[in-house]
C-alpha cells in the first residue's frame, strides 16, 4: 500500500509501518530561516513534485536537488541566490520556476533543456540578458522579468508563440526584436 502526503514546515522523519511506502509530493519550507536546502528533501527525490523554499537565506542550490526528476514546481523567491546552476537542465519535468527576488545575474544557456517550463517568475533580479537558448522554451506561457536590468531580448524571442503574459516593467530595454 502507498500513502501520499503533503508536508509543510519542518520535516519529521517518518517511520513507515506495515511495509507501506511513503510518497511525499509537496514540501514547503517557506519562511523557515534556512541557509541551505534541508537534506531531508533528498529522501523524496523520486516522488517530490513541488518544493517551496520561499523567503529564506539560501545562497546556493545543492547538486543533489537536481536529481529530483519528478519536480514540476520549484519556488525559491526571496533568497540569496546569485546564480542558477547549469544542473537545472536535468529538471526535464519542471513546469514552474519562481526565482524572483534573488541576486541572479543570468540564466544558464542550457535552461533550454527544461522544455516543459510554462511559467518563469524571475522579477527583481539583476538579469541583463537572456541566453539564446531561452527561446527554445516553446511551452512558455508566462514570463515575469520586472525590475531587472534587461537591455535586450534574444533576436528570435518571437519563437515563443505560446507566451500569453510577458511582463518586463522597469528594465533598460531600448528596442524589441521583430
Amino acid at each position: 500500500m502507498t500513502t501520499k502526503r503533503k508536508i509543510i514546515g519542518r520535516l519529521v522523519p517518518c517511520r513507515c509501518f506495515r511495509g507501506e511506502e511513503e510518497i511525499v509530493s509537496v514540501l514547503d519550507y517557506s519562511h523557515c530561516g534556512l541557509q541551505q536546502v534541508p537534506k531531508e528533501v533528498f529522501n523524496f527525490e523520486r516522488t517530490l513534485e513541488e518544493l517551496y523554499l520561499d523567503a529564506n537565506q539560501i545562497e546556493e542550490l545543492p547538486k543533489q536537488l537536481f536529481n529530483c526528476q519528478a519536480l514540476r514546481k520549484l519556488s525559491i523567491p526571496d533568497n540569496d541566490l546569485s546564480s542558477l546552476p547549469t544542473t537545472i537542465a536535468s529538471l526535464v519535468n519542471l513546469r514552474e520556476l519562481d526565482i524572483s527576488k534573488n541576486g541572479i545575474q543570468d540564466f544558464p544557456e542550457n535552461i533550454k533543456c527544461c522544455k516543459c517550463l510554462t511559467i518563469i517568475e524571475a522579477s527583481v533580479n539583476p538579469v541583463s540578458k537572456l541566453p539564446d537558448g531561452f527561446t527554445q522554451l516553446l511551452n512558455l506561457t508566462q514570463l515575469y522579468l520586472n525590475d531587472a536590468f534587461l537591455e535586450f531580448l534574444p533576436a528570435n524571442f518571437g519563437r515563443l508563440v505560446k507566451l500569453r503574459i510577458l511582463e518586463l516593467r522597469e528594465n533598460h530595454l531600448k528596442t524589441l526584436p521583430k
